[in-house]
């Protein structure tokens, strides 16, 4: 690097001297030799030759010293560039190596060698981040999809050993604990289709115009009977501007209906969940699922929409959920054009899940 450094500051030193070099030997005698006569000196004469060899002499020295001081200067100012790049430049490459090698904790101090440096090394940190956060959905989605699998398997395994063995015979009970088995690894299956299929843009959705009181309405009815028998209210709120929204009814329901059945897990019996819709700005409509459970701790909610994720591990597929639901969910609003957040005020203080959507556009028939 110092080379090439130096390199570039001697080429410009060469064309400055070299452009110096020109005006000296071409233009500088003439107008040299004009003023000299103008001041009186006969052409011809010794006085106006030792001036004018006096003048080339003077120009060449003075050439001199300049191409070796603009050399040394070239040299250090190179040396010292070189440095002040190559530091920054070896610690990114140290911390490109240790990503490489596995170490997705590292992290790249301010390199304080101008802001250009400094914005590679942010760039670098939330890379740096993101594969962190990456590789460890990746762990958590393998040890819990090892995990969610083993448990129908197994079942699977020991009642056709038993089967095969003449330990226990086929008979009704039998028939439908491998049925449930067999439905869990359906669900299991299907929810990952749906998740991979929307977030990679593979879903077809038939939209049509919806009014918004209908669909939150038939989706409260579906799941109010499980909703009663836990004994948690499940109210309805559209107001009275929500309007319409223009979705794939089957779709969207399903997105609201995961919702539901998360706020319905996380909330203890006496308490409620609301599921409103609401056109809270110009051109946008939310449809909300607010509870009054456990809610979701600050450093849960960046996660929550990740595939496999839980925010307390010890639930099961059977009682906390897989944790496909809500990643389902946003994959599916975001198919719509729309956006999924949630909020909470913490722990105990319940959470809200906003679906975030744009109105139909309205069109009027010209006269």
């Amino acid at each position: 690097m110092a080379s090439r450094f130096l390199a570039a500051q001697l080429l410009v030193v060469a064309v400055s001297l070299l452009a110096a070099l020109v005006v000296a030997v071409a233009a500088g005698p003439p107008i040299f030799h004009t003023h000299l006569l103008m001041a009186g000196r006969s052409e011809g004469s010794a006085a106006l030759l030792h001036a004018e060899q006096a003048y080339r002499d003077a120009n060449l020295i003075v050439l001199a010293v300049a191409v070796g001081t603009a050399l040394v200067c070239a040299l250090l100012i190179s040396a010292w560039c070189a440095r002040r790049i190559r530091r920054p430049l070896d610690q990114l490459t140290t911390a490109a190596l240790a990503m490489a090698s596995g170490s997705y904790d590292t992290r790249v101090q301010p390199l304080e060698a101008g802001t250009e440096m400094d914005a590679v090394a942010g760039a670098f940190n939330t890379m740096a981040s993101r594969l962190q956060r990456t590789e460890t959905t990746r762990r958590r989605m393998l040890s819990d999809l090892a995990h969610e699998l083993r448990t129908p398997v197994s079942v699977l395994t020991v009642y056709v050993d038993a089967l095969q063995d003449g330990v226990t015979s086929w008979d009704g009970p039998t028939a439908e604990l491998m049925s449930g088995q067999l439905r869990r690894l359906g669900r299991l299956i299907e929810d990952i289709g749906d998740v991979s299929r929307a977030q990679e843009g593979h879903l077809t959705l038939e939209r049509t115009v919806q009014s918004v009181q209908d669909l939150l309405g038939e989706v409260a009815e579906a799941h109010r009977g499980v909703f009663t028998a836990k004994g948690v209210a499940l109210e309805v709120d559209t107001g009275d501007g929500a309007g319409s929204v223009e979705v794939d009814r089957q779709r969207m329901g399903q997105v609201l209906g995961n919702l539901l059945t998360n706020a319905l897990r996380h909330t203890p019996p006496g308490g409620t969940v609301t599921l409103r819709g609401t056109a809270h700005r110009p051109g946008r409509l939310a449809l909300m699922v607010a509870d009054t459970g456990e809610g979701i701790g600050a450093e849960h909610l960046p996660q929550i929409f990740e595939r496999f994720y839980r925010g307390d591990t010890s639930r099961d597929r059977d009682h906390g959920g897989s944790g496909i639901g809500l990643a389902i969910a946003r994959a599916l609003v975001e198919a719509h054009g729309g956006t999924l957040s949630a909020s909470s005020a913490g722990p105990g203080r319940g959470a809200v899940f906003t679906v975030d959507l744009p109105r139909p556009q309205t069109h009027t028939a010209g006269g």
